[in-house]
């Protein structure tokens, strides 16, 4: 475990927007930073990230928190391993207590795993610089493909002897488990029980991910035969996802971000190769089609994507069809076609990087005009296939998300294609139709599944209704209490002393007798209640790097919530900052949440009096009716204190 000190420094140093940097393009947007969701699919940002708070706040996933939640959810650890993530990246020393056996064994699979591919590519590169057959194999490969020992050591290069289990043993003599060799996929398990080197004979190329870790490996092999694959590849794993990662994307996003532009090319020598050259911001979809999860990695960064293709038609043909999907993403798309008998990779190592982006510039197009004129190649005057060609250009252009660039597209291809616009236009909203028709359906099966059910049966209680009757009115009362907790709400004058926000919104619910009905908000107002009157208290940063993950969620989400405060006075149109209407606003919230207990005390009453008038209880009756005129009085006096904004005890 971390002791709360290191965990303090770690929480000190790691500045938001450094560390959601890293990973998503912030533009400047006032105090804050706002950019592209890394955690859902979106074109227009609502990512924002607070550096004087510390958190960031997506306002169409919902997620939210500060610097360790980021680092949790993006790399998909936990609490403890994003601390000693962040200790990393701020050299920050974490002395940990001896792990006992137990602890040890109780390590999660995907951290066991990244230390097994860690120690797999030292091992690789150790083999390739020191061992005999490395050196004459794998580095005389390297070399030939005119590979400089810079780029060999960056992007950690290697090579897997020609043995069947040398890496393995080497593995397990190092103390690692045979279960993780073989759930990263670096060894192969038999029927038998034996074991063997997946990447033998093999020169290796780890793919790191965004945040550079290796998460798998690809080998390619030396020696020429029909019956073996030229690559190999890693299997899926708990942690690596081939549709989410892209190789040389660690080396490559801050020239994506600096150049506002990613070229994609195929394989990993094109990205080496390029790198070489000086051009740094390539990646490669390493010869699979290209994803979704892929493209949104891109577009984390940039939104203008060109795709270098070499000479090879039959190729081009075939991914083309994934490429739409950058198209969908909102993405600005260009192609470059080489010359023939060229690749990145040759093209690279034969020019300097002025000269290849001096003849990207030149010579690449937009992805529909390149789309339009390649088919019309293939189609020639065959008017079966020129039809076909027709409906496949519309389905490019209808997935266009921009309006204005889909009408240039129709225009130029209307001229390429000899057809009219108006023909076009029919095609693209057919088509668009046939999609809304399919949202309308999903709609309606959602509706069907929402329906009552028949009279008799009953839904299956999966949660307890009254625990989010008052969930706003909670809300905002925490969000008062973490924001301004600590201000002087007023002095009071019997008792010449001032009285804190804090101390006035929690006499208020003792002196009525309510508590929270969210189980995380009692939790939280029960924490807030001990430290109350510790003079270092601050809410907001106490309960932001709170150990207790949905504590800190939950007061990242408060912290971060632009609305809820707002909404409470919207109807002045007055613009005066919170902080300077604590008076009328933290009053008014602690009112709020009584008129709605009382209001749901109301409601209840009803159904009782109901009940008893059907038993013809009449001694109930006439006491429910009593409790009613009580509640019902209590009503009147809250509207009114509400309607004027006042409170009397104040």
């Amino acid at each position: 475990m971390i002791d709360q000190a290191t965990i303090d420094r770690i929480n000190d140093a790691a500045r938001i927007e450094e560390v959601v940097g890293d990973y998503v393009t912030l533009k400047k947007r006032g105090v804050n930073l706002l950019g592209l969701c890394p955690f859902h699919n979106e074109k227009t940002p609502s990512f924002i990230v607070s550096p004087a708070k510390g958190i960031f706040k997506c306002f169409g996933c919902g997620k939210g928190g500060n610097a360790v939640h980021f680092i949790m959810e993006h790399e998909q650890l936990n609490y403890y391993e994003a601390l000693k993530f962040l200790a990393r990246k701020y050299n920050i020393e974490v002395v940990e207590k001896e792990l006992t056996p137990e602890e040890a064994a109780a390590r999660n699979d995907r951290e066991s795993m990244f230390l097994v591919n860690e120690f797999a590519q030292k091992y690789f590169t150790d083999t390739l610089y020191h061992h005999v057959d490395g050196k004459a194999v794998g580095m005389a490969y390297f070399r030939e493909r005119g590979f400089r020992d810079d780029m060999i050591r960056k992007f950690q290069l290697g090579f897997s002897l020609d043995e069947r289990d040398a890496f393995t043993r080497a593995a397990q003599k190092a103390g690692y488990n045979k279960d993780y060799l073989v759930k990263t996929g670096l060894t192969l398990e038999y029927e038998n029980g034996q074991l063997a080197d997946r990447f033998r004979g093999r020169v290796m190329f780890p793919v790191h991910s965004l945040s550079g870790k290796v998460v798998a490996f690809g080998g390619r092999v030396l020696k020429k035969s029909d019956k073996t694959a030229k690559y190999v590849n890693s299997p899926e794993s708990e942690i690596y996802h081939k549709s989410n990662e892209l190789y040389g994307i660690y080396f490559a996003k801050q020239a994506i971000v600096r150049e506002d532009r990613c070229f994609l090319v195929e394989g990993y020598t094109d990205v080496i190769s390029m790198h070489q050259c000086g051009i740094e911001n390539v990646v490669a979809s390493s010869g699979t089609s290209l994803t979704g999860g892929q493209i949104r990695l891109i577009h984390r960064f940039t939104n203008n994507v060109t795709v270098l293709y070499d000479g090879d038609a039959a190729g081009i043909k075939a991914s083309i069809r994934g490429i739409d999907l950058l198209l969908e993403e909102g993405l600005n798309i260009q192609v470059l076609l080489l010359p023939d008998g060229e690749d990145p990779d040759s093209y690279a190592r034969t020019h300097n990087a002025s000269d290849f982006i001096e003849f990207i510039r030149e010579n690449s197009t937009d992805f529909i005009r390149f789309k339009t004129k390649l088919l019309l190649e293939d189609a020639g005057n065959d008017p079966i296939k020129r039809a076909a060609l027709v409906g496949d250009i519309v389905r490019s252009i209808a997935i266009i998300p921009d309006q204005i660039i889909r009408a240039e597209y129709v225009k130029e291809c209307s001229i390429l294609l000899n057809v009219a616009e108006e023909t076009l236009y029919y095609e693209i909203n057919k088509l668009k139709g046939r999609e809304r028709e399919k949202q309308f359906a999903a709609r309606q099966q959602q509706e069907a599944v929402q329906q009552p059910l028949p009279q008799g049966e009953e839904l299956p209680q999966v949660m307890d209704v009254s625990a989010v009757r008052f969930e706003k009115e909670e809300r905002n009362i925490l969000q008062v209490l973490m924001k301004y907790g600590k201000f002087i709400l007023f002095k009071d004058e019997e008792q010449q002393q001032e009285k804190t926000v804090a101390e006035y919104v929690i006499g208020e619910l003792d002196y009525d007798g309510l508590s929270f009905e969210n189980p995380l908000h009692q939790k939280v107002l029960a924490e807030y209640r001990q430290h109350l009157n510790d003079a270092d208290f601050q809410p907001e940063r106490y309960f932001l790097n709170h150990t207790d993950g949905n504590m800190s969620r939950l007061a990242a989400d408060l912290i971060a919530d632009r609305y809820v405060l707002s909404k409470v006075h919207a109807r002045s149109g007055n613009l005066v900052p919170d902080e300077d209407r604590l008076l009328e606003l933290v009053p008014r919230i602690v009112l709020e949440l009584k008129n709605s207990v009382v209001l749901a005390e109301i409601k209840q009453k009803l159904l009782e009096m109901k009940a008893a008038c059907e038993a013809k209880d009449n001694v109930r009756v006439d006491a429910i009716m009593r409790e009613m005129k009580q509640l019902d009085e209590v009503k009147k006096q809250l509207a009114k204190a509400l309607g004027e904004r006042i409170i009397n005890r104040l």
